[in-house]
């Protein structure tokens, strides 16, 4: 049997997605953004992938999250996306808003890690080829590089937009105060740092306490969080143990010392006031995030269509009382 030719949608727009604008800039994200990380390597089924990508653009997730190394293996998840575009999102491209990196090791050798001009302009050129795109809409430095000059990392994003194989750029974990050269450094060439990506969630709060939040706002950029769930730590998976297919019991980037009897508690307490609320503990967890406007967007990892349904509904619902803030607050100990 041939599968039919893929036609998204046609309510895709109205299907309650939101979008809310990055920075200043004309983009707009949605609330809820659908990242490669896991899930889409050449070690899982293509269909399931494919299948997964489909139902996030049907819901109106225009925004797809990569990076050179995503996987697994390392560039799998571009190659898996680059089918997907060539056999369902090519007559959609300007539908799509697509991001990849480079920054962390990706091959061999000296030149495969880092944030030297030749590692990112290779690195995007190697991933332009795998996702069968001629530019990305924003391309990130993955993460601040100690020995490389910043000057020499952020010209070669300024290069990159100027070449036309970026139409935008960002940055991803930097610290703040690399982040305050990186954002007057790009804008005194006119290349607007369009967003600042960072990992931020109910039990990391390191944007908020560092001042990156309100950084990012202050240089009209926009900031999207990943690990919004704390790698599963912020559902209801976890807790009656730890189950035998889950990321914790591979003790792969998730380890078993993380689930602590305190942090057990703590997901118990949550949980509970996510009921009262008429929400799962993860739409809590990314209902939190998207409660004000210091977050653009949201990226989350699905490994079934069914995970990636459950967890969009976290949009239906993004507004706390003071008392529900006061809760969390008090359960997380901040």
């Amino acid at each position: 049997m041939i599968n039919p030719v893929y036609s998204p949608a046609p309510e895709r727009y109205n299907s309650g997605m939101k979008y809310r604008r990055c920075g200043k800039s004309g983009i707009l994200l949605p609330e809820i953004s659908l990242g490669l990380w896991h899930n889409f390597g050449d070690v899982n089924p293509f269909a399931n992938s494919q299948a997964m990508a489909h139902y996030a653009f049907d819901q109106g997730i225009t925004h797809f999250d990569l990076a050179n190394n995503y996987g697994p293996s390392f560039g799998s998840a571009e190659e898996t996306f680059g089918l997907i575009m060539k056999k369902s999102f090519m007559p959609y491209r300007d539908e799509l808003f697509i991001s990849t990196k480079a920054g962390h090791e990706m091959w061999p050798g000296p030149y495969g890690n880092w944030g030297s001009r030749k590692s990112l302009i290779n690195s995007l050129d190697q991933s332009l080829k795998r996702m069968h795109l001629e530019y990305v809409d924003i391309f990130y430095s993955h993460r601040y590089d100690p020995d490389t000059p910043l000057e020499e990392t952020l010209q070669a994003l300024v290069d990159i937009v100027r070449q036309g194989k970026a139409l935008y750029v960002g940055l991803s974990k930097y610290p703040v105060e690399k982040a305050t050269l990186a954002y007057r450094y790009l804008e005194e060439r006119d290349v607007h740092c369009l967003l600042y990506q960072g990992k931020y969630n109910l039990f990391h709060r390191e944007p908020e306490k560092q001042g990156i939040l309100q950084q990012a706002k202050d240089n009209g950029t926009g900031f999207i969080a990943f690990s919004p769930l704390a790698q599963g730590l912020l559902t209801n998976r976890y807790l009656n143990g730890i189950p035998e297919n889950s990321r914790m019991a591979h003790n792969n980037f998730l380890k078993k010392e993380s689930l602590t009897n305190e942090t057990l508690e703590r997901i118990k307490a949550l949980n509970e006031l996510a009921a009262q609320r008429g929400q799962t503990l993860a739409e809590m967890a990314l209902a939190w995030l998207l409660k004000d406007e210091l977050v653009t967007s949201v990226i989350i990892g699905a490994s079934s269509v069914t995970q990636l349904s459950d967890n969009l509904k976290a949009i239906e619902n993004t507004t706390f009382t003071s008392a529900e803030l006061e809760k969390i607050e008090y359960i997380i100990g901040q």
